[in-house]
């Protein structure tokens, strides 16, 4: 797993309770490894937006920001964003329509201590952070 550079991320991190944050950590851990094996992506960086943790492929800029957070008013459940000035969410729902939750075109929930669909939740992570080489028209 990939030590937290950015103090503040893991300042974040650890401000979650504690079955949240084991489940982000679980989340953060996928983002990394889908983005070591994909192609195009190249390294990641770990940074706060809006005060949760955020995914950006800012050497490759091959794709959109991801963040995952948690939020008191939902205490059972934690989310991973994407960018939804993208149709990757109305994507993802058609898809996998019973593999996540869905929060409006923006993110998926999980509820907190629950398996993550880990395969499918690998291709979503893999089509945001290859988002804009998937984008590209060829002649």
């Amino acid at each position: 797993m990939n030590t937290i550079q950015n103090s503040a991320v893991a300042q974040a991190l650890d401000a979650f309770p504690a079955g949240t944050r084991r489940q982000l950590l679980a989340l953060r851990t996928l983002i990394f490894d889908v983005a070591a094996i994909t192609d195009g992506v190249g390294s990641i960086e770990e940074t706060l937006k809006w005060g949760e943790p955020a995914y950006i492929t800012s050497q490759s800029k091959s794709g959109s920001t991801i963040r995952i957070g948690w939020k008191k008013s939902n205490p059972s459940q934690c989310a991973i964003y994407f960018n939804c000035q993208t149709n990757l969410i109305e994507s993802f729902r058609a898809l996998f329509p019973q593999e996540f939750k869905f929060l409006g075109n923006r993110a998926m929930v999980f509820d907190v201590g629950e398996p993550l669909p880990k395969d499918a939740l690998c291709f979503c992570i893999a089509a945001e952070l290859t988002y804009h080489l998937d984008q590209k028209v060829e002649i």
